[in-house]
């Protein structure tokens, strides 16, 4: 069977990982063979199941790649024999011929979360979510198969559905092994890392909260002695950026709050192992990435309990409302207490992140792409 995957608009961050590690793992090349169309600076790995296919038109202009998913893919799908076009950004732009079946999966969450989209200044994104909210549900209800990240994600979109999908599955993604395995060496830690330190990484964006983190942290150092400092961790929107930042000289925290910046995804392992403890607190995430890869390194978490956060945490993390500057401080102070109760959540935390392996992934989503091809019409 050929399993055609219409990667090109997966230009950077998580659509970029979740490909990577899909394909470190193929299907056995006598099974299936599979094609993707992906941008030039997606580094396939190099195993015999996996061929990239190129096309000539300029696909990293949005509106080009468009019209080429409506106006040739389709014939280059029949050229080719596909029996599945998966479309893992979340939009089908594709009417798929006869006999290939349709498939894409659900990443995005924010769209379809009103009380988030509602932060964002009147202006480009606004539109884009409310868009992506439209174009997204109808290709999901289309598609043959959805494949969800987190139960959370299903719960959300058969409810805006309305109706039942045709199929749906849920499938997490896993967590690379090198936030497992980080050393604990001192002479592993980047240079710029305090000695002691609050850790939150994520992009800084007006759904992530960090607003309401550095209003904890400043009630935090009113409530008892705090010697570490908060480190942000994440590329910066222009808009929450200017917020988070002017919020820090308010509160005359410019020497104990530090915003690092993006940081090479090779580094993270030790930056997040060498944190007193990782923080996150997102009010909107659909698999959240960056808790299972703080879990995986073994440390104590304060995590956002918005769902779908306790579906991934469970036992293993201490949770507090993102919005309630009191808890978040509060729950900091009991964490940063008591030494007893840090070392039993990062065993924990360690123990559950185990659940989540990318060749599992893989597995399970082959399997799944290989029940629907075997599928009558």
């Amino acid at each position: 069977m050929k399993i055609v995957i219409n990667a090109l608009s997966a230009r950077m961050g998580g659509g970029q990982t979740y490909l990577i590690n899909l394909l470190r793992y193929p299907p056995k090349a006598d099974e299936m063979q599979v094609l993707i169309f992906a941008p030039e600076t997606l580094k396939l790995p190099a195993v015999g199941a996996v061929e990239r296919l190129c096309t000539r038109w300029p696909t990293e202009n949005p509106l080009l790649r468009t019209i080429w998913e409506k106006l040739v893919l389709p014939s280059v799908l029949r050229k080719l024999g596909a029996d599945i076009l998966f479309c893992p950004g979340g939009v089908v732009g594709t009417r798929s011929p006869r006999g290939c079946r349709t498939v894409t999966m659900f990443r995005n969450m924010i769209p379809f979360d009103l009380a988030q989209r509602r932060k964002y200044p009147l202006g480009y994104q606004r539109v884009r979510n409310w868009i992506l909210n439209r174009v997204m549900l109808r290709s999901m209800i289309a598609a043959d198969l959805v494949i969800f990240i987190s139960e959370h994600a299903r719960r959300v979109i058969q409810k805006a559905a309305r109706a039942p999908l045709k199929r749906a599955i849920v499938i997490p993604h896993g967590v690379s092994s090198l936030f497992s395995n980080a050393r604990d060496e001192q002479t592993s830690r980047p240079e710029w890392l305090p000695a002691e330190y609050l850790l939150y990484v994520s992009t800084i964006d007006v759904y992530k909260a960090q607003v309401e983190v550095v209003q904890a942290y400043a009630k935090l150092k009113r409530m008892r002695h705090t010697c570490e400092k908060l480190v942000f961790v994440g590329h910066e929107t222009p808009f929450y950026g200017r917020k988070v930042r002017q919020e820090i000289s308010r509160l005359g925290l410019d020497k104990d709050v530090i915003l690092v910046g993006a940081v090479p995804h090779f580094q993270m392992p030790v930056v997040y192992r060498h944190a007193k403890v990782n923080i996150f607190a997102s009010e909107s995430e659909n698999c959240p990435n960056i808790l299972l890869e703080a879990m995986a390194a073994g440390r104590p978490i304060l995590s956002s309990s918005r769902p779908p956060m306790p579906e991934f945490g469970g036992d293993a993390v201490v949770y507090a409302d993102p919005s309630s500057v009191e808890q978040l401080a509060g729950r900091l102070a009991s964490l940063l207490d008591d030494e007893t109760a840090m070392e039993k959540l990062s065993e924990r935390a360690k123990a559950r992140a185990m659940h989540y392996d990318w060749q599992a992934t893989a597995r399970r989503t082959w399997d799944a792409l290989k029940a629907l091809s075997a599928e009558r019409f």
